[in-house]
């Protein structure tokens, strides 16, 4: 028998024909491998790739690259607002200046609470977790409590880094979850634009815009 098995594997090794078939099927295999190999360093990188979207308002247009990775959670949310075109025809509606010449501050926008848009709020991503800081330009979320933001949210104008919160936990500060890579100089009008007075409860008393800029849509870019 073992010379049989000896003697068949003599005659296919000397078939040229044989041979040829062996190494296509080992090579077909190994391109297959390779591909899955790629395609899923290529899934990887997509996932770890920051999102694009485009802020369209009246004033002109903000794209914004949102931290997937970083900040899973909060980005998530935002993109289904995004997706479900449910910030078209929302606003920026508020304008803090931390210093007088309009340097630092920050310029918030969203649903302004519309409970028909609104979806549950949603879990709180720190700063000491997603490693995000309030830097200029940051995006962040809005909220009273930890655990409460829903569809509102802000830019940051300058470093405002007594955002992120405390390092021995006192503090968690506000969710980061992106940056703006372009349209800066229409924030920064923003929030040197006129308040009311009268406009705004408690402490957002005379921080709410005279005459919110529109936001016509956000939508991906990506």
């Amino acid at each position: 028998m073992t010379a049989r098995i000896s003697a068949r594997r003599r005659r296919i090794n000397s078939n040229p024909v044989s041979v040829l078939l062996l190494l296509c099927a080992a090579l077909a295999a190994s391109v297959a491998r390779g591909q899955e190999a790629g395609s899923a360093q290529q899934e990887q990188a997509a996932a770890a790739a920051p999102v694009t979207v485009l802020v369209s308002t009246t004033l002109g247009d903000i794209h914004v690259a949102l931290e997937q990775q970083r900040a899973p959670i909060t980005v998530a949310n935002f993109l289904r607002y995004v997706d479900g075109k449910r910030f078209d025809n929302s606003s920026i509606y508020r304008a803090v200046k931390v210093d007088t010449e309009g340097n630092y501050g920050l310029v918030q926008g969203g649903l302004k609470g519309d409970t028909k848009k609104l979806f549950k709020p949603i879990a709180h991503e720190s700063p000491a977790v997603t490693g995000l800081s309030h830097l200029d330009g940051t995006i962040s979320m809005a909220r009273t409590d930890p655990g409460t933001a829903t569809a509102d949210f802000f830019f940051v104008v300058g470093d405002l880094l007594a955002l992120d919160g405390k390092s021995d936990g006192s503090d968690p500060g506000y969710a980061a979850f992106g940056h703006v890579t372009q349209g800066m100089e229409i924030l920064k009008q923003v929030l040197l634009a006129p308040r009311s007075e009268d406009m705004g409860d408690g402490s957002m008393k005379g921080q709410m815009l005279a005459a919110p800029v529109k936001i016509l849509s956000i939508r991906r870019l990506d």
